[in-house]
């Protein structure tokens, strides 16, 4: 996985072919972001850090705004 922008993410997340789970426990909280089972992009929060992850081929998921 490697880190991508929260925009992309957000496209990812709001897409309606995608599902999303949210988990956390004490300091730390993990939205994953699925398509057709497979995992594609999580979102990790710990304490104030936020960072975003996506497989390589996460483009290929996106949608554009026309769409």
């Amino acid at each position: 996985m490697k880190l991508i922008m929260k925009t992309e993410f957000d496209n990812l997340r709001l897409n309606p072919k995608h599902s999303y789970d949210t988990g956390s426990n004490s300091d730390k909280q993990v939205v994953k972001i699925y398509c057709a089972g497979q995992l594609i992009a999580k979102k990790l929060k710990i304490k104030k850090s936020i960072r975003y992850f996506a497989i390589k081929t996460y483009q290929q998921y996106i949608t554009s705004e026309s769409e």
